[in-house]
């Protein structure tokens, strides 16, 4: 069955698309939905994974925090960063998760290629990371979560967010590099351009069929 592919107008407020991401996940083990790419953007806000530490949000009061079940430590959702949440029947895909994780940052990789940006992995740290003047930045997160082998939440790239934000946490746990963007590597990229190469460039590493939806 074709994978659904959406894309979220306007700002999605956190705690709805975790209970839409929920109630997906329990419709696809179930066989009543298939799966789902759900490409949203928040409000600005932090997200505390399972491994968050309280000494790595370091202003508690700047945005709301909400703590959620992904992997992972602290980070940054906010207008400007295409986030996309996976609903992905892992179980179907020889229940590998370090592959499949893999596999996603293949994707992101893919994707960064398209504009000229050159992403790679780092041992250790998981995401797609950037070289710009002799440091290391990460532009692209992944964070997910399983449920009886159909995975959940998903992966962010900075196209144009305001980076200043991640000032208020340290992002992933990780305090020896920093975060950069589409926009501050000077590339000009709309959100429609982004998409347009994520869906493309889903098709070639996964190998999956899509459909247009209108519902998470």
């Amino acid at each position: 069955m074709p994978i659904e592919w959406r894309i979220q107008p306007g700002l999605q407020p956190y705690l709805p698309a975790v209970a839409a991401m929920e109630e997906r996940v329990r419709a696809i083990r179930n066989g009543e939905a298939p799966e789902l790419v759900w490409l949203v953007e928040h409000p600005p806000l932090y997200t505390a994974g399972t491994s968050a530490k309280p000494e790595d949000l370091l202003v508690p009061d700047r945005l709301p925090v909400h703590r959620t079940g992904r992997g992972g430590e602290f980070t940054y959702h906010g207008p400007g960063q295409r986030v996309a949440y996976l609903m992905l029947d892992v179980g179907c895909r020889g229940r590998d998760v370090r592959r499949f994780v893999r596999s996603i940052e293949a994707w992101l990789i893919a994707t960064l290629d398209a504009f000229g940006i050159h992403g790679d992995r780092r041992d250790g740290r998981v995401g797609v990371w950037v070289t710009r003047s002799g440091g290391e930045y990460k532009i692209a997160a992944v964070g997910l979560r399983l449920r009886r082998w159909i995975s959940y939440h998903g992966i962010s790239i900075n196209v144009d967010p305001d980076l200043g934000h991640y000032g208020g946490i340290v992002p992933c746990g990780i305090r020896q590099h920093g975060v950069t963007s589409f926009a501050a590597l000077g590339v000009t990229a709309t959100m429609q351009d982004i998409d347009a190469v994520l869906r493309t460039t889903f098709t070639e590493i996964f190998g999956s069929a899509l459909t247009d939806t209108a519902d998470p």
